[in-house]
């Protein structure tokens, strides 16, 4: 039994040191931390229970009789993260390059069960070369068991990817199905073909960064949701993160006791919005404002910049924000934007957090571009994500609601519970330049001075049509708020609709504009 025992800890041992202490060195030169590092880093002290250390792979079948390590480059196992529980997953790049094997899969596969079933978050750290070489199709095959997981898991439990090394071929399509991406400014990486291959067949000369690189992923293609400087301040995010998240999607998120007086008014609200409406202001301001002081916490913040979206907490309780950016293209409504906005929606609807939604945009982007790229698909995505919603949720009409993104954003008409209104609000059909030229072309056609003509019919238009009172006239809009006095109306109507109860038609699925 003694000598079971010894055998059991040398293992356990060998473990512990993952490819060795001289690649766990060449690990710490690269700028990156080893698996269990990471593990320590992010889960609290002495939370975590292992699970499959002592797996290894089928040597004989692959060509590596001589390089068997316990764990085979993965570490899986459950943990807490400020008490509350979670399951994880770190790929160890010190173990054959973190190469992506069947025994790797069959581990993550194994916690992601236990995760679903269990009703908790799962986090994954990856650091990986991609697939194993020698395993052939098998190691291709795995990725398709892990895939479909991340599906099932979809809506359920919270999933949480976070980039620290190399993420390349068919790796990144894990990522890519969970709920957010975090990625580290300079070790991380996600493409599907490397830069060689391209050159190769394009005849492109790019680098790793150009190519895939963290600042590509969070400004350009919308794959990582948010960046950070190192692997330690990723993993704080990620911590982050969950405070504002429940466990699964039948639960609510944990509330934080009350810091921020919730009968507190902001006069700056009240002249924040310049007098001239085609003037920017930062809806950021607005924001921090309104909900609890410094509880905002972007998604996205890189991309798609005309809208916001992120968690922030009204007297203690987690709250999912969508908001137009007039500091940012107006804040106008195009392909991005709308995408990044629907995709937050959902995730909030999915996990049972509130949506308060802040209103100034123009429209949507016109132009052959848009256009040509489906604005119309991408924008019905808003559309269908907020109708979809069963989750309490309030518009707030700041400036500009005009035409079809008036509908889009949060509109009483697509189930929302509450629409307030400043009383800067401009709800039109269309703006006045545009509706003017429609409604009086033959007059302007005729006049002997259409420029002065025309100003006039645009002045009448904009005082009739450019506020809140004919909308809150026929019902679009429940009521007309001092801006100062938004943060306690949000408190006091999140406080009724908290026990909100509303149901969607049964169905297999809907079949969103994607």
């Amino acid at each position: 039994m003694d000598d079971q025992i010894t055998k059991l800890r040398e293992m356990r041992d060998q473990a512990l040191m993952g490819g060795g202490a001289e690649r766990i060195e060449q690990q710490h030169e690269r700028g990156k931390l080893a698996a269990r590092e990471r593990l320590g880093l992010l889960l609290d002290k002495d939370s975590f229970q292992e699970l499959g250390a002592l797996a290894t792979h089928h040597a004989s079948e692959f060509g590596l009789d001589q390089q068997r390590y316990p764990g085979d480059g993965v570490i899986t196992g459950f943990g807490k993260i400020n008490g509350r529980r979670v399951a994880v997953y770190a790929q160890d790049f010190t173990v054959l390059g973190g190469s992506f094997s069947e025994v790797q899969s069959h581990k993550i596969c194994r916690i992601q069960d236990l995760a679903l079933e269990s009703g908790i978050p799962i986090i994954g750290l990856h650091d990986s070369g991609g697939a194993r070489i020698q395993e052939g199709v098998r190691s291709l095959a795995a990725y398709g068991e892990v895939f479909t997981r991340n599906v099932m898991a979809s809506g359920v439990i919270p999933q949480i990817s976070v980039m620290l090394g190399p993420c390349a071929g068919g790796s990144v399509y894990s990522p890519a199905l969970t709920d957010f991406v975090i990625m580290t400014r300079q070790t991380s990486f996600m493409f599907l073909t490397g830069p060689e291959v391209i050159k190769t067949v394009t005849g492109e000369d790019v680098s790793f960064r150009d190519l895939g690189g963290t600042l590509v992923h969070n400004t350009k293609s919308g794959v990582a949701h948010l960046a950070a400087e190192n692997e330690n301040q990723a993993l704080e995010l990620v911590k982050l993160l969950l405070s504002y998240l429940p466990q699964n999607g039948t639960e609510d998120p944990p509330p934080l006791a009350p810091y921020d007086p919730p009968n507190r008014m902001s006069e700056v609200l009240n002249t924040l919005v310049p007098e001239n409406e085609d003037e920017p202001y930062d809806m950021k301001e607005v924001i921090n404002a309104v909900f609890d002081e410094n509880s905002l916490f972007e998604i996205h913040p890189y991309y798609a910049r005309n809208a916001i979206t992120g968690f922030a907490r009204l007297d203690g309780y987690s709250v999912g924000v969508v908001a137009n950016q007039p500091a940012f293209l107006a804040g106008v409504m195009d392909i991005d934007s709308s995408d990044k906005m629907a995709r937050f929606i959902r995730i909030c609807n999915a996990f049972n957090v509130p949506i308060v939604t802040f209103v100034d945009t123009p429209g949507f982007l016109p132009g052959l571009e848009q256009e040509h790229y489906g604005v119309i698909r991408h924008g019905a995505k808003v559309i269908y994500a907020y109708c979809e919603a069963t989750v309490p949720k309030i518009s707030v009409v700041v400036r500009k609601a005009i035409g079809g993104a008036y509908i889009a954003m949060s509109s009483k008409q697509m189930r929302t519970d509450l629409a307030f209104a400043w009383p800067t609000a401009q709800i039109a059909v269309m703006g006045a330049e545009g509706a003017i030229r429609i409604l009086h072309r033959r007059e302007l056609q005729t006049a002997a001075d259409p420029e002065q003509l025309e100003q006039k019919f645009i002045d009448e238009y904009r005082r009739k049509f450019y506020n809140p009172y004919v909308a809150a006239d026929v019902g679009q809009i429940d009521e007309i708020i001092e801006p100062r006095e938004t943060r306690p109306r949000l408190i006091r109507a999140l406080e009724v609709l908290r026990t909100k109860v509303q149901q969607n038609p049964p169905k297999k699925h809907g079949l969103m504009p994607v």
